[in-house]
């Protein structure tokens, strides 16, 4: 039930402005949950959940990497901007870059969408990246050949 109950609760704050325990509680319960203050706020922490800017004066609960995640606009300049090559054997990639932004583009997929990419490891112009699972790889490989041809 916990699971479940954390898994809405992502879902909650992604599709909806919640500040406080009491607007998540409240949302919760509006779901058909039986919940506490106190099961929201250890739900909060578990989950990891941050506060981040929702306009002027305003915060809610976000998931800590909602806080970081890229913007496809910046995504696509990083990748055309500094990717020359990509390959890759199993379930790793390989990709070229231009010197001294292996981690600029590393940080790119680390923190776009792609839940496939679970790890990057960047050198000064050579970043590997480890998909999960492997079936997946030649589709990221496409996708970032997609951004730069």
């Amino acid at each position: 039930m916990k699971s479940v109950r954390q898994k809405k609760i992502l879902q909650i704050i992604e599709n909806s402005v919640v500040s406080t325990q009491k607007d998540l509680a409240d949302a919760l319960i509006d779901a058909g949950f039986e919940v506490t203050q106190a099961t929201v706020s250890r739900d909060i922490k578990e989950l990891n959940l941050i506060k981040i800017a929702a306009g002027e004066n305003l915060y809610r609960y976000a998931a800590p990497q909602e806080a970081v995640m890229v913007s496809e606009k910046k995504f696509e300049f990083v990748l055309q901007e500094f990717v020359l090559e990509v390959d890759y054997s199993e379930n790793m990639v390989v990709v070229k870059t231009a010197p001294a932004n292996a981690n600029v583009v590393a940080y790119a997929l680390d923190n776009f969408t792609w839940k496939e990419v679970i790890g990057t490891v960047a050198g000064d112009d050579t970043i590997l990246l480890v998909i999960k699972p492997k079936e997946k790889t030649l589709e990221i490989v496409n996708r970032i050949k997609s951004y730069i041809e």
